[in-house]
């Protein structure tokens, strides 16, 4: 009897298995046909890519040298052949400082926002799915941390904790923390006493497995909805730290230190404020409009 129970079970096991991996494929297929539908979405995803190509062969478009060397002798030089973004007050190459400043921010915006979506969704799916006691005491430390705005907050970190590159990647993963705790635990909740999460718990798996084989899979959508968003702002947070003096320290370049620096010399040199500046914005538009396109695409509301 046991062994007949047990091979009841494996089989409702593969059943499921194959049930899932059969809906998967066709909701990405159906998700891509009317991503690719939305135009600008599409020209957000491609500047997206451009700009981690950029970052990834940063090395290959220019010498690294360029962006820390020295050259009073061509300080301040406005766009020409030689310097397409001009010099800064120390001569060195803005074109160089901004291609290989990209790799700081897109970094720290990556980095940051790994953690807090790691962090956010764990501390979201237990919340949700065990609810009571357990969700009262994490909801309210994630009250806590909403309570203070992202830029004080990972202001207060570092300023505790020091002004490094690992710092700094956690201050603003902290901050960003919990909005995903919210957003995934508000899914969760929807989607826990659902049908399929009610046979998993018939044939046998335990709560940790269905969280993450079962309930955390069905809330993907708004998850990679807000990774997408929380990048732009976690870029958008060092370049503010940054022009601060909190962030990235000189020389190594980053945009916000680089609008920082060149505030100073707006009136005689604005391109020194204006390329980095460009650079942030374009970065933090593409980012938006791939959000806003996988928010659409993955919305069964719009299907239609």
């Amino acid at each position: 009897m046991n062994e007949t129970e047990n091979d009841l079970r494996d089989s409702a096991a593969r059943n499921m298995d194959i049930t899932r991996k059969y809906k998967k494929k066709s909701r990405l297929a159906e998700t891509w046909r009317r991503f690719k539908k939305n135009k600008s979405a599409v020209i957000g995803l491609v500047a997206v890519i451009c700009i981690i190509l950029i970052a990834i062969f940063a090395d290959f478009i220019v010498d690294f040298e360029r962006a820390i060397m020295i050259n009073p002798s061509v300080r301040l030089q406005p766009p020409s052949l030689r310097h397409p973004f001009g010099t800064d007050e120390f001569g060195r190459d803005m074109l160089a400082r901004v291609i290989h400043g990209s790799r700081s921010s897109l970094l720290v915006g990556f980095s940051a926002s790994a953690i807090s979506l790691g962090l956010g969704t764990i501390v979201g799916a237990i919340a949700g799915f065990y609810g009571k006691r357990v969700d009262h005491i994490v909801m309210r430390f994630m009250d806590i941390l909403l309570a203070l705005p992202s830029a004080v907050l990972a202001i207060a970190i570092i300023a505790g904790l020091g002004s490094s590159l690992p710092n700094l990647i956690m201050a603003i993963g902290i901050s960003f923390l919990p909005q995903y705790a919210r957003i995934v635990r508000a899914s969760v909740l929807t989607i826990k006493d659902q049908e399929f999460v009610e046979a998993a718990r018939a044939i046998g798996m335990r709560n940790h497995i269905i969280i993450f084989s079962e309930v955390l899979p069905n809330c993907i959508a708004p998850i990679i909805v807000q990774a997408t968003l929380s990048v732009a702002f976690s870029i958008l947070a060092i370049a503010g730290l940054s022009f601060i003096g909190l962030g990235i320290q000189p020389p190594a370049p980053e945009w916000g230190a680089l609008l920082s620096a060149g505030r100073a010399f707006f009136l005689q040199a604005p391109y020194i404020t204006v390329f980095p500046g460009l650079a942030i914005m374009l970065t933090i538009l593409g980012l938006n409009l791939l959000g806003d396109g996988l928010r659409d695409a993955l919305d069964p509301r719009l299907k239609q």
